[in-house]
């Protein structure tokens, strides 16, 4: 039995968690630097969750735009919200600002892009011409 991962489900759940990690964590954990641990605004981990977020992303809009749909609608959104992300993390005083729009983009690429790909739900021959 071949075991099939769902990229955009797992896109969708990421990001997710990325969007709880910056909006509810400050509201759970503001007690946890008295006790010297800091996730709330970690570097590396905010870092880590945009790579891996980009890592997702680009394997399930590549396979979703190569092998179904032949969209570029659900990866420009997708790397528009990366780039707000991005730059989220380099003028901290936008955050907010930023990182609303940058999940409602991310989340909504893996969305079009799962709906994208149950449309067309046939994988098309290297020399499909659509």
């Amino acid at each position: 039995m071949k075991w099939n991962i769902n990229w955009d489900a797992l896109g969708i759940t990421t990001s997710v968690a990325c969007a709880i990690h910056c909006a509810l964590l400050p509201l759970f954990f503001t007690a946890l630097p008295l006790f010297g641990i800091n996730i709330i605004h970690n570097h590396w981990f905010e870092v880590c969750m945009i790579i891996l977020a980009f890592a997702i992303g680009a394997r399930s809009f590549y396979h979703s735009y190569k092998k179904h749909h032949h969209s570029v609608w659900p990866s420009l959104m997708f790397v528009i919200g990366l780039m707000l992300l991005i730059a989220k993390q380099l003028w901290h005083s936008a955050e907010i600002v930023l990182l609303i729009p940058a999940v409602i983009l991310v989340v909504s690429a893996h969305i079009l892009n799962f709906r994208l790909c149950r449309v067309h739900n046939h994988a098309h021959s290297t020399d499909c011409n659509h």
